[in-house]
């Protein structure tokens, strides 16, 4: 009995162990469950507040998408609105001039894009001599872009038409140094003329550009520069501007000359000279494009010997190349040139050639060096003959000329020859190798 007693104590005490074990086994089993579940619950907890998190910025980010979404929506309606009041003034405005005048001489368009103050000085120039004259040169102002200034400015005169050219399309230039300012010129030009003659219907447009003062007879010039243009179809423009028109360069207002350079700033051409070239316009620089033999194809041009235009453009997309030296010192003539009085028939193509070989032929041939010192010590105009371009531009550096070629062409030549002034009244004729054989001397 007492050993059974014992077995069973002995019995008791290993299962009060065992049992005693297997709690303690089990609260830390619990104790490491409750950890991990806690750890759970807090990292579930953390994940719903990142998700919370994103679910806010999403919200955020489509509120901005609908609102961006929204206001373009409000651009594109506010564009459209403005394309229709514009629309709606220039069929207005071209209506009135319809009504009111037979034909129109041409158009007048000032390139513009965004120079305010510019187009301000531009637009006062004109009207300073226009309204005489406005029901034949009706003005345009052609925007490229949406400055508001720009905008503003030009819809605040009412004897101008408001033209707004928007282009969104991207621009591939050709080569990574170019500017892009001069492939969007070249689409400005484009349109504004496309819309001139085929939307209005002109028959001949005048090109200014938004930093340019024009003379006194500027519109009657152009209307004696129209009937040229009608009678002679080997000229393809009038132009008002001279390359070589610096003050020391020019004197005489009332003359004019072809050349074989297109020289642009202030220009006439006609309805039938755009449908030629309107298909073909280039992507870029389209005034040197017109300078090319293959697009001017031997028409010549009408210019003044003092300029019409003025150009004052010192800060645009050329960045104000040869402006201190070229354009700065440009003679604006001043006068009032009685035109319908003049007898402009020496300028058709079978006269001007005779007309200008003779003083060609009567100027004094020169050679060697020092020309210039020569040059002031022989009365009356004097002649110099050029071998080659290279021998052209040691000249031109001599008298302070402009020396850029286009296309094997001297800016301001007719038949190789440039001609300027020296020493206010005689001329110099810079004549090229085979210029007297195209002028048709013989000897001289």
């Amino acid at each position: 009995m007492g050993r059974w007693s014992r077995v069973f104590r002995c019995l008791l005490i290993f299962f009060t162990f065992a049992f005693i074990y297997i709690q303690v086994k089990l609260f830390t089993t619990q104790s490491e469950y409750a950890d991990r579940v806690a750890a759970a619950v807090e990292a579930e907890n953390r994940c719903m507040n990142e998700m919370r998190l994103l679910i806010d910025q999403i919200s955020m980010h489509q509120e901005n998408i609908v609102f961006l979404e929204e206001k373009v929506k409000r651009k594109e309606h506010e564009c459209e609105q403005l394309r229709t009041v514009v629309q709606d003034l220039e069929k207005k405005a071209v209506g009135s001039l319809i009504r009111e005048a037979e034909v129109p001489v041409a158009a007048v368009v000032i390139m513009a894009c965004n120079r305010a103050d510019y187009l301000e000085r531009t637009i006062k120039s004109i009207l300073k001599y226009h309204s005489s004259v406005a029901l034949k040169f009706p003005v345009f102002v052609s925007q490229d872009g949406s400055n508001s200034d720009v905008r503003t400015m030009a819809m605040g005169y009412d004897q101008l038409t408001y033209m707004q050219h928007l282009d969104y399309e991207p621009v591939h230039m050709e080569r990574p140094e170019e500017l892009i300012a001069y492939y969007k010129i070249a689409r400005h030009y484009k349109w504004a003329l496309d819309q001139l003659f085929y939307k209005h219907n002109f028959n001949r447009v005048i090109i200014l550009e938004d930093d340019m003062e024009i003379s006194p007879d500027f519109f009657e010039y152009f209307e004696a520069g129209a009937d040229l243009l009608d009678k002679d179809k080997s000229i393809m423009a009038i132009s008002s501007w001279n390359d070589n028109g610096q003050k020391q360069f020019v004197h005489d207002p009332y003359t004019l000359y072809r050349s074989d350079f297109f020289p642009g700033l202030g220009w006439m051409l006609t309805k039938p000279t755009w449908d030629e070239l309107s298909p073909k316009w280039p992507k870029a620089y389209w005034d040197d494009w017109l300078r090319l033999q293959e697009n001017h194809r031997g028409r010549q041009f009408i210019r003044p010997e003092v300029c019409r235009t003025y150009n004052f453009g010192e800060h645009g997309s050329s960045l104000g190349q040869f402006f201190q030296q070229y354009l700065k010192p440009i003679k604006l003539n001043d006068i009032q040139v009685d035109w319908k009085s003049m007898n402009l028939s020496y300028l058709m193509e079978d006269k001007f050639v005779k007309y200008f070989a003779d003083l060609v032929k009567n100027a004094k041939p020169l050679d060697g060096t020092d020309l210039v010192s020569k040059t002031n010590n022989v009365d009356g105009d004097v002649r110099i003959q050029y071998r080659d371009q290279s021998h052209f531009e040691n000249i031109a550096h001599q008298y302070g000329i402009f020396d850029e070629w286009k296309d094997g062409i001297p800016r301001t030549a007719y038949k190789g020859v440039v001609v300027f002034r020296h020493q206010t009244l005689k001329c110099v004729f810079i004549v090229g190798p085979d210029s007297l054989q195209q002028l048709g001397i013989q000897s001289a």
